[in-house]
């Protein structure tokens, strides 16, 4: 038998601070990523203030659908 190849769509995938906010449940955890991001230097002070402005003009769900549990592993195939 053939083994089963499964392409690995998602080997170089870095997820931006928009599929972070895209996993919250709410504003106030939107609020702790966007902190978190620009602390530790992933995201600059004013893509901060950005995603800041659009999460309290448009709401979390203006990043896109909740990305929910599992949801990566169902890309690549696996569940």
């Amino acid at each position: 038998l053939e083994p089963t190849v499964m392409p690995d769509k998602l080997r170089h995938f870095n997820p931006t601070a928009v599929d972070f906010l895209r996993r919250c449940d709410t504003e106030a955890q939107a609020e702790e990523i966007i902190a978190f991001l620009e602390k530790k230097g992933e995201i600059t002070k004013e893509y901060a203030h950005e995603l800041r402005c659009r999460l309290k003009q448009s709401g979390i769900r203006s990043f896109g659908p909740k990305k929910e549990e599992n949801h990566y592993f169902r890309e690549a195939g696996i569940f």
